[in-house]
């Protein structure tokens, strides 16, 4: 189908079509399978590329809220079903365009992700990331801590997240991390609010050096159960500084 491009004629679609969408979703009637007699997905789709080749800021749980009924049992649960509906379909036409559909999941498994033109502006900087030395090293470095947190959380029966403690910091690999964590969380988090992504990325990046060099030299498991706890939550905070971005275990590699 043809995209409308008259301001006019971009909003009158955009409501037609979304409000088709919410109608069958308050009667809870969805597509099923390979079943969708009343071409729902395509409504969506045909949602996405308006917003997308129009540069369309819409804030779509929001819009779905607003104009569901008031009588729609569980309005919020149907209105965040509606908005999953929409991220498979992003991801089905952004895998048509040639992107990874690992990077759709782990922006929207951040949450509160509605706004699809953001999602697909931090997508694009995310790709071009991981395809540097610094966001392939990161990522695998972030998968490392998770895997190694994963593995002791379970044996330990406990989580380690929360602030490691300086004082107990005892190599220099270890203080460099730590001191070069909430710098690079801060900024990276200031740079997505302000919708910079490559300037979020660009922050994350400095992570790299530390990351590598803690791995290469700290022994995580150490023998004074102390050390190690401390070790464990300075690990787990970076995946949290890395969040700011992305959900990085979602991302293949």
């Amino acid at each position: 189908d043809e995209v409308p491009r008259d301001p006019v004629a971009i909003a009158v679609a955009l409501a037609d079509k979304l409000d088709t969408l919410v109608g069958f979703w308050a009667i809870d009637e969805k597509p099923t399978g390979s079943k969708d007699p009343y071409a729902l997905r395509r409504a969506a789709l045909g949602v996405i590329r308006i917003i997308l080749e129009n540069g369309v800021r819409l804030p779509l749980l929001q819009q779905v809220r607003a104009q569901l009924p008031n009588d729609t049992k569980q309005k919020d649960a149907v209105a965040q079903n509606l908005l999953d509906f929409f991220a498979d379909r992003l991801k089905v036409y952004l895998r048509d365009q040639g992107a990874r559909h690992d990077l759709i999941d782990a922006v929207f498994a951040l949450g509160g992700q509605d706004d699809l033109l953001m999602v697909v502006a931090r997508v694009e900087a995310l790709g071009r990331f991981l395809e540097t030395d610094d966001g392939a090293n990161l990522l695998a470095g972030t998968k490392r801590a998770e895997n190694i947190l994963r593995i002791e959380e379970k044996k330990d029966g406990r989580s380690f997240e929360g602030e490691a403690d300086p004082a107990l910091l005892t190599e220099p690999e270890e203080k460099a991390l730590f001191a070069a964590i909430g710098p690079a969380r801060e900024t990276a988090t200031a740079a997505v609010a302000r919708e910079d992504f490559a300037g979020a990325m660009e922050a994350l990046a400095g992570l790299r050096p530390p990351v590598d060099a803690f791995f290469d030299k700290i022994l995580v498991n150490a023998d004074d159960p102390a050390l190690r706890e401390n070790r464990l939550k300075l690990l787990s905070a970076i995946p949290a500084a890395t969040a700011a971005v992305a959900d990085f275990s979602k991302i293949a590699g």
